[in-house]
């Protein structure tokens, strides 16, 4: 059993009776662990309509949304294997696997695209940034208050031009992360989190 903050223990975990609970307890599920069904139809478009609910300032929807799912998430691993043949041509068939197998882990994935400007005259970049990052966080949480597995992964591929150009991103844009959302096979047990009073000062 793991002992956690405030004498909870891995058991109490992704409390999802109120809001709070949750937050207090939400951890990530591991890709590798996941299972169908993911978010579909209706519950898929309700995250995303979650997910968007976050600080934005001057409203410049500076985010926007790949969904990978079906045989799109066979299509995205054949890019992400051939490009990684490409860098490292020495490697073999059952490494290549690997990389190609990396959008199939889950029966569907989220691409949170961040969209920011770098010349806008008032919102700083910086900004846009992490409201692309306070995206892809309510995302996580909203998909583990429905009861789904989610878990945040970037990848080499999310730093590769060459991958996001085939994925469909302007030069400008980046990948924020990738979600990845199904039903959850295993419990996880919470990793050690810090004591936030060890991390605050008072000014």
């Amino acid at each position: 059993m793991v002992e956690l903050n405030k004498g909870l223990t891995s058991d109490a975990l992704n409390d999802t009776s109120d809001a709070l609970s949750l937050l207090e307890t939400r951890r990530s599920a591991s890709a590798k662990a996941m299972t169908a069904p993911g978010p579909r139809g209706e519950q898929l478009d309700r995250l995303l309509n979650i997910a968007v609910r976050v600080p934005d300032h001057g409203k410049l929807t500076p985010w926007r949304f790949i969904v990978f799912e079906g045989e799109a998430r066979e299509r995205a691993g054949d890019i992400v294997a051939e490009r990684y043949h490409e860098l490292h041509p020495g490697h073999g068939e059952e490494t290549l696997e690997v990389q190609r197998n990396m959008f199939s882990r889950a029966p569907c994935v989220v691409g949170v695209v961040s969209a920011a400007t770098t010349d806008h005259p008032k919102i700083p970049e910086w900004e846009q940034l992490m409201s692309a990052g306070a995206v892809c966080q309510n995302m996580l949480v909203a998909a583990t208050a429905m009861g789904l597995g989610a878990q945040w992964i970037s990848g080499w591929f999310a730093y590769d031009r060459q991958v996001l150009t085939a994925f469909g991103l302007a030069d400008s844009e980046r990948i924020a992360g990738f979600i990845y959302l199904g039903t959850p096979a295993q419990l996880q047990d919470d990793r050690p989190r810090p004591e936030p009073a060890s991390l605050t000062t008072r000014f």
